[in-house]
């Protein structure tokens, strides 16, 4: 069952049935570096990350490690989550954007878009971003792009992008601190909240919105919101995660204040999992309702209650909640009629 965050259910009720382009932004910011930040990998290749998504979302398999990755406590990567969706009901197209990758992921066929983009440094260390180099590119990128499916899908796989997030949201001047998510069920308060202070006082009089993004932020962010103001409702848009993807709302937000824009969100959409909306330490809906704009938001039902894979029963516990396009790829699932029996079935299959 599909469930409304905000807005209503015609938007997603519109795409039952169509095809989708799911589209995978991939990016590291050396935040992940900072010991205790982030569980989103194996320890000490956290950077591998998103490159292991993006294998195993394409491809079935990894190729730049042995093993998928999963957290210390044996958590795996939610890539199964969308890797079960697109096995059972396929995606026409997956495309994956290289916005500062350490490692490239080692797929043929599959269409990867390179923008000359270099990781980005650790927040506490001022992340020396060009962000408006990394806008404009997204900008364009939105322009030109064409889609042959009815709509697009874009989820992010970016190690400690959640605290990249909260520090964005905060130095943009949005009171939202408490709201933001972790990949661990316990966030790591003490270690976060340090990282962002430190990030904030980076910060001076003078800087202008970029100039705020090149110190705080995170390139999957910067690119994306850019990538939204050029697709300009131009095609269907699903943002496929949390509140990393809230934060990149949010971004859109204060460039249409600050540049007296507006946009016309009808076609654009927010689609996570049911983890983030139960999770007691963050708040998706008091996020999205900080938007100056309207945002249609939705969360299926999975769960993993049907299975007895303890790896699987903590993303029910909150020691994961989303990522790789996870909850908008259980929309589609059910947007296409798979049954939360059948995607477990298929997740499970994966861990025999």
């Amino acid at each position: 069952m599909l469930e409304n965050i905000t807005g209503d259910v015609d938007f997603i009720e519109n795409l039952r049935g169509k095809s989708a382009t799911f589209i995978l932004a991939l990016s590291n910011t050396k935040t992940y570096e900072i010991e205790g930040i982030t569980q989103a990998g194996i320890p000490g290749m956290i950077h591998l990350t998103p490159t292991l998504d993006s294998e195993f979302v394409t491809t079935g398999t990894v190729r730049s490690l042995v093993n998928i990755a999963e957290t210390p406590k044996g958590v795996p990567t939610p890539a199964l989550i969308t890797r079960a969706v697109h096995l059972l009901h396929p995606f026409k197209n997956i495309q994956l954007l290289n916005l500062g990758l350490e490692v490239e992921p080692k797929v043929d066929y599959f269409k990867i878009y390179n923008f000359s983009i270099k990781p980005s440094d650790s927040i506490d260390k001022g992340a020396n971003i060009d962000a408006n180099a990394i806008f404009q590119k997204g900008l364009k990128f939105g322009q030109d792009y064409q889609c042959s499916d009815d709509y697009i899908i874009l989820g992010e796989s970016v190690p400690s992008g959640t605290t990249t997030a909260t520090a964005t949201a905060v130095a943009l001047g949005y009171d939202c601190k408490d709201k933001f998510s972790s990949s661990f069920k316990d966030v790591p308060n003490n270690i976060r909240e340090t990282t962002i202070q430190k990030a904030l006082q980076n910060i001076t009089k003078e800087d202008d919105l970029f100039a705020i993004l090149s110190k705080v932020s995170d390139n999957m962010q910067i690119f994306v919101a850019g990538f939204i103001l050029g697709l300009n409702n131009k095609i269907p848009l699903i943002l496929a995660g949390g509140t990393q993807m809230a934060s990149v709302l949010l971004i859109v937000n204060k460039i249409l204040e600050v540049m007296q824009g507006e946009l016309n969100t009808s076609n654009l959409a927010l689609a996570t999992t049911l983890w983030v909306v139960k999770d007691q330490n963050s708040d998706i809906k008091g996020l999205l309702e900080l938007l100056d704009f309207n945002i249609n938001s939705y969360n299926s039902d999975f769960s993993f209650d049907s299975s007895n894979h303890p790896a699987l029963k903590l993303y029910d516990e909150g020691e994961a909640k989303e990522g790789v396009g996870a909850g908008a790829a259980l929309v589609y699932g059910m947007l296409n009629g798979l049954t939360t029996e059948q995607i477990t079935k298929q997740v499970e299959s994966f861990l025999l």
